[in-house]
């Protein structure tokens, strides 16, 4: 009988934290991420170890622009969920936002971090594509001093190639991209777009021909050819 009028008292609470949860979730949904933030902390005062309400604030904190924030809550996320790769995907992530937004010091300061946390990803996940990408932009971004490095990034884009042949080109093509091999770049874009055929590899190639090569015809022609 205690058993059930504590469960009876109880009740009301839990209605009242998924009411408010709801309501939170539908706010986040519409963007509008400074109305459900004081109510996910509301929620995660209640129940501090609350994964999905930590990720919701996590990721309002990156749709706000406040970097420390989203940054304390994924590191929350890590630590209560350290086998969960994504956790550490998005943390490096946020660490990437923060370094572009604030600066080269910030940058320093952060990189060694960033690396790790991608790297991390790939030890749990060894299949995650994405944290390919983010590794391919760190070693191509990172001056030669703090170890950028364009072997390191090729090294990840070989790797995509045996994971999914389009990210594999496609990442082949954004490298020579970056080193203003136009020529090469287009190539592997053709192949990616030749698999994939999908908005990605064609906005890729169009994007080549019309901003870097400089050859409306060959956009043109490219654009009606994925229309039909």
């Amino acid at each position: 009988m205690k058993k059930f009028l504590f469960l009876l008292f109880l009740m009301p609470a839990i209605v009242f934290s998924q009411t408010n949860f709801d309501k939170a979730e539908n706010l986040f949904a519409q963007e509008k991420f400074s109305e459900a933030k004081p109510i996910f902390e509301a929620i995660l005062k209640e129940s501090p170890n609350n994964i999905k309400t930590i990720e919701y604030l996590g990721d309002i904190g990156i749709h706000l622009k406040d970097w420390d924030s989203a940054i304390n809550y994924y590191q929350t996320l890590k630590n209560l969920k350290p086998k969960e790769a994504n956790y550490y995907y998005r943390y490096g992530g946020i660490l990437g936002l923060k370094s572009k937004e604030e600066g080269k010091w910030v940058a320093i300061q952060l990189i060694g971090d960033m690396r790790k946390s991608f790297e991390k990803v790939l030890l749990l996940n060894p299949n995650h594509l994405e944290a390919r990408w983010a590794l391919i932009e760190y070693y191509l971004q990172v001056p030669g001093l703090f170890g950028g490095s364009e072997k390191k990034a090729q090294r990840y884009a070989n790797e995509l190639m045996s994971l999914s042949p389009v990210d594999g080109y496609l990442s082949r093509g954004y490298i020579d991209e970056y080193f203003k091999r136009f020529s090469k770049a287009e190539l592997n874009y053709k192949k990616a777009h030749a698999i994939g055929n999908s908005k990605t590899t064609f906005q890729k190639l169009y994007n080549l021909y019309l901003t870097k090569i400089k050859d409306k015809t060959k956009a043109n022609k490219l654009k009606t050819e994925f229309n039909k």
